[in-house]
């Protein structure tokens, strides 16, 4: 089924990358879309000033997306305690599009990257890892 995306006259609001999401999340491989199903997806322009200050950025254009949560090495299922945190991924809209004018990349493939590199965070896969999973996408 071929992608339907609309042309962008202007920059893709913050709906329209939510719209995008969903579809490059569509599009990931099984073997992560299935275990990544409880993961949020959340949209903003930038990072906060607390993610820049935690990271060192020299600026906020630096982070394309964020895993925040547990990674599920890290993660502890004998605890009786549900987690109060839900395990994110955090989608940066100004600098994925700053990076997509950049390049010139399909907009939707490098959601889906950012997506894949960030799900493999969760997962605690190394680069090589994400990499090899990207290929086979």
């Amino acid at each position: 089924m071929p992608r339907v995306i609309p042309p962008h006259t202007t920059p893709p609001s913050l709906a329209d990358f939510e719209t995008l999401s969903q579809a490059a999340f569509a599009e990931i491989p099984d073997e992560l879309r299935v275990y990544a199903a409880d993961v949020v997806i959340r949209v903003d322009d930038f990072p906060d000033e607390e993610v820049e200050h935690e990271m060192g950025l020299e600026s906020p254009f630096d982070l394309l997306g964020l895993y925040r949560g547990v990674a599920m090495p890290h993660q502890s299922f004998g605890e009786t305690v549900p987690r109060a945190d839900v395990d994110m991924i955090f989608l940066y809209r100004r600098p994925i599009l700053d990076y997509w004018c950049e390049t010139g990349e399909d907009l939707t493939s490098l959601i889906k990257h950012v997506l894949i590199h960030e799900i493999g965070h969760h997962f605690g896969f190394s680069d090589e890892d994400m990499a090899r999973i990207e290929d086979e996408a």
